[in-house]
């Protein structure tokens, strides 16, 4: 019992990591129910990350497999969502634009997806000399941003077919629409300063580990 609850964090991860093929899948899914399905799919991933954390720190189960776990599910959340975001906004309908965005700019792809494959990259190459690099605070940061971004999203599409059929004119959802879109928008600008910050900040917190010396 006790060896399954040390690992009771570990195994969310692994269902948060499960969960990404059918958030992939059902985003590109153009009918109403399928972008529903994977707004509530990813809000059980996001809060998943949150319990993992919560259940490693309160009881001490933090182990060097969840950290390694942890952070590569991060990866695969955000590669389940960012290549159908790309894909959605150039379809080239006023529904599938991002906020303030547009279509995703190839930039930003290239951006985001290649940190994550160079952290990983650095991550194996530390772990080849035994050195655990756990998930620092600035990579929480991103990684809080970026689902924000996601999550907010991922609603939006689904809100949009909604207003399609139906007379939402109403002065709270107009407010709701224009705070909805702003969130989108920042979020995702706030994400990409984050992300050059936090790469920045691994390699800094490691450089010893690449030989880098402090100058006096």
């Amino acid at each position: 019992m006790m060896g399954l609850g040390k690992n009771l964090p570990n195994l969310v991860t692994i269902a948060r990591m499960a969960c990404c093929p059918a958030i992939f899948i059902l985003a590109l899914d153009q009918s109403l129910e399928a972008k529903v399905w994977a707004a509530a799919l990813f809000l059980f991933a996001g809060m998943s990350d949150l319990w993992d954390g919560y259940l490693a720190r309160k009881y001490g189960w933090i182990t060097d497999t969840g950290k390694l776990l942890d952070p590569l599910a991060d990866k695969l959340l955000l590669v389940a969502t960012f290549i159908p975001f790309y894909i959605i906004s150039h379809r080239g309908t006023g529904v599938s634009a991002i906020p303030y965005w547009g279509a995703l700019p190839m930039w930003v792809m290239v951006l985001i997806l290649g940190r994550e494959m160079f952290v990983t990259i650095f991550r194996q190459w530390a772990a080849r000399r035994e050195v655990v690099i756990a998930a620092g605070i600035s990579g929480k940061y991103k990684a809080f941003l970026q689902n924000s971004f996601s999550g907010g999203l991922l609603l939006w599409y689904p809100l949009q077919d909604i207003s399609m059929t139906r007379d939402l004119s109403a002065w709270y959802y107009r407010v709701w629409i224009e705070f909805h879109s702003m969130w989108i928008g920042l979020t995702l600008a706030l994400a990409l300063l984050f992300t050059v910050y936090s790469m920045f900040d691994y390699l800094w917190s490691y450089r010893n580990l690449i030989g880098v010396k402090e100058s006096d």
